[in-house]
């Protein structure tokens, strides 16, 4: 089992390579991959190391940092609800998350700290509203699947008015690149906006890895995470609020991207991973695998026009979503 372990991330690793390899090299103009390597170090033809360099690369980058920060959010989500369906979208995180950045930018705001910064409070609200939806009646929200489920629809349809009375008096361009911009989309990336959700991923995956065992306690239910020692409400905010940040920073840096947190740790587990702090970290790299790709098809499908991303991730993920919602049914 070791040994498949180290082939597992391995192969992870790999598979991530290939095919961010392959989406910087194909595109609306497509490039040979010997000129992406010289591109790379500077060399060859202008244009092609402008392309690889200063479009595509960080592109590439920031999909795979929001795959990787949406993975590991919606794998700290079911592990600390103990839902198979929880995830930032579903929950109304993201949309949470879209109402903050959205405010943020009909405000004027440009600065991708205060953007971020303010899809984490929108992010935060999103959390405990849903929560307390969902425990209306006195139920426990990480016991009850389907009242969750139905909060996080309700929270995801108010953030939507929200937006829409947030965007009703701003100016026809600003609300067109608003719009696209909720449907999921990296074709604004640039290494600024890479580094500052690279910090935001770093940080706060990096947290969820850390306390990953007290999640791994909540998942065995409540009474047994307090017989263990651990305070309960204390870990599962700490894991809710360490998620609505990753979810915040990706939504400020691509838009609403779903399904993705819901998708990739039911493939982690898949492959033999239980405990939570590998499949946080598994769930991040396929994650980064499965943004780089979605986008790369977004790009090409139906080149020259682009698709919005996050129309491609929702087609991969409804159905698998209605797949699983049928399994615990």
């Amino acid at each position: 089992m070791r040994q498949f372990r180290g082939w597992y991330w391995m192969a992870l690793v790999v598979v991530l390579l290939l095919i961010a390899m392959v989406a910087v090299a194909r595109g609306a103009v497509s490039v040979s991959f010997s000129a992406v390597i010289d591109a790379l170090h500077g060399r060859g033809d202008p244009t092609a190391v402008a392309i690889v360099r200063d479009l595509r690369l960080p592109r590439i980058v920031l999909g795979a940092l929001v795959g990787a920060g949406l993975g590991a959010s919606g794998a700290a989500l079911q592990g600390a609800l103990r839902n198979p369906l929880a995830e930032p979208y579903l929950l109304g995180v993201s949309g949470g998350a879209a109402v903050g950045a959205v405010i943020a930018y009909a405000l004027g705001a440009t600065s991708d700290a205060l953007i971020t910064l303010a899809a984490f409070g929108g992010a935060i609200a999103a959390v405990f509203v849903a929560l307390g939806v969902a425990r209306v009646g006195g139920r426990s929200a990480r016991a009850d699947l389907r009242t969750l489920l139905i909060a996080g629809v309700i929270v995801g349809a108010f953030a939507n008015a929200a937006i829409m009375v947030a965007l009703a008096n701003t100016s026809p361009n600003n609300i067109r690149g608003a719009l696209w911009w909720m449907m999921g989309s990296a074709v604004d990336a640039n290494w600024q906006r890479v580094a500052w959700l690279a910090v935001s991923v770093l940080v706060a995956g990096g947290s969820l890895v850390y306390w990953a065992r007290e999640i791994d306690v909540l998942s065995l239910g409540e009474d047994t995470a307090a017989s263990l020692g651990v305070h309960v409400e204390r870990a599962g905010r700490r894991a809710f609020l360490l998620a609505a940040l990753l979810a915040a920073a990706t939504v400020s840096a691509a838009g609403l991207i779903g399904f993705v947190g819901l998708v990739v740790p039911h493939i982690a587990r898949g492959m033999g991973l239980r405990t939570n702090r590998p499949l946080i970290i598994a769930a991040g790299l396929i994650g980064a695998t499965l943004v780089v790709a979605a986008d790369l098809a977004a790009r090409t499908v139906a080149a020259p026009t682009e698709l919005p991303l996050g129309a491609i991730t929702a087609l991969l993920g409804v159905p698998f979503f209605l797949i699983q919602l049928r399994r615990i049914s």
